[in-house]
Parts: C-alpha cells; structure tokens; sequence
C-alpha cells in the first residue's frame, strides 16, 4: 500500500510541479481552503488535516502566501491564531490544477483497475475506515 502510494503520489507531485508550479502539498492545501466555508481554515485546524510538521505547514502557507495564492488574517476572537485565506489568483490556480490533479489520479491509478478491482477496493476502504 505504502509503495503503491509513494509511486502514485510521486507522478502526481512531479505533474503538478511540471505543469502549475505547485508541490502536491500545496495543491492540498489549496483543496482544503477552497473545499472550506468562506475559502478560509484555521491554522491550527489545517495542522490537523496535513501531513506536515506545524513548522512545515507555516513554510508552505508563507511560500503560498508569496505567490499570491493565499493571505493570512488574524483570529479575532485567538489573538494567538490565525486564518489562510484562499485569493482569487489562488482560486485560479487551484482550478486548474484540480483539472490536472483528476486527470492525474485516473491515469496513474484509476485507469488500470478494473470495475471490480475499484468495487473491491473501495468496500475495503470503508471496512478500514469503519
């Protein structure tokens, strides 16, 4: 399962770089904020989604942040906390590479099961998650 996921995940990162720029780290993160209500996540509840370090995650929202496709904002109500916050640019590039990313997964995963490996597949992944 893991090598099936790392051979997966390194087609996908190197596609996404190669076409939109983006780490497949921070094509997620712009997933989460644009599947988010108001395009805008905690900080601390982004953490909790990822699979970065806390200081991993706030070098990718900076970097993020650089490129123009996220802002920070602060907590009103935690003056400790803080929101990323999905721009428009980000909302732009995030579209696109949602296209990629798809087309991606099918390719380099979906496309070679069969219909009965995807029904078994998935009835073991909702046993595991259960």
């Amino acid at each position: 399962m893991l090598e099936v996921h790392a051979t997966v995940t390194r087609a996908l990162d190197a596609e996404m770089h190669a076409e939109h720029g983006l780490s497949l780290s921070a094509y997620e993160l712009l997933l989460f904020l644009a599947d988010a209500d108001g395009n805008r996540m905690r900080m601390a509840d982004i953490a909790d989604r990822v699979l970065l370090s806390r200081s991993g995650l706030t070098r990718l929202v900076d970097r993020l942040v650089a490129l123009g496709f996220v802002v920070r904002n602060p907590c009103a109500d935690d003056g400790r906390g803080s929101y990323a916050e999905l721009t428009e640019e980000g909302r732009r590039t995030f579209e696109a590479a949602r296209r990629t990313h798809l087309a991606g997964v099918r390719r380099f995963f979906l496309d070679r099961l069969t219909d009965e490996d995807r029904r078994a597949l998935g009835d073991a992944w909702a046993r595991v998650m259960d």
